[in-house]
């Protein structure tokens, strides 16, 4: 009971920490194999970095998802980044997958998920909204059909706060 009760408080401290969680610039590589850093593909109001890898199946579903938002809301100071994690046995897969799910926003490797561990994010898809000034605003992990309309409504609510 003592050992659920310390993983309970970690698990409720971490969570309420995500929010003040800061996203400092970060370099990657994208698909072309070019150094692109957060600085100069975040958006000008928010920014959201969808957090997937290739063998994962909700991530593949929110993907034709997310690029609907990507299209509504980019002239909107919003922008999407993909950040793919996967290792170097599947890394060869990004490309093409990526190609066939017609991804329209940039895609950035982190091969070894050193980012996604900077961020102390542990699951796949997810989904971090931040401000301009870097701030999560707000996480969202996995994906299941009507998780969209979610996110939408949550991108309307930081953008009237703005």
């Amino acid at each position: 009971m003592k050992t659920v009760m310390i993983i309970l408080s970690f698990v409720l401290i971490s969570g309420y920490g995500a929010n003040a969680q800061q996203v400092r610039n970060f370099v990657l590589n994208d698909l072309q194999n070019k150094s692109r850093s957060f600085d100069e593909l975040k958006g000008e109001k928010l920014t959201l970095l969808d957090f997937w890898a290739s063998w994962c199946k909700p991530c593949n579903k929110a993907i034709p998802e997310l690029n609907k938002l990507y299209s509504k809301f980019q002239g909107k100071g919003v922008n999407l980044i993909g950040i793919n994690c996967d290792g170097p046995r599947s890394v060869a897969k990004v490309a093409p997958l990526s190609k066939s799910l017609q991804i329209e926003y940039p895609v950035l490797l982190d091969m070894n998920a050193e980012l996604m561990n900077d961020l102390n994010l542990s699951a796949y898809p997810t989904l971090l909204m931040v401000n301009s000034s870097g701030k999560v605003v707000w996480i969202h992990e996995g994906y299941v059909p009507g998780d969209e309309m979610v996110i939408q409504k949550e991108i309307e609510k930081q953008l009237s706060k703005l």
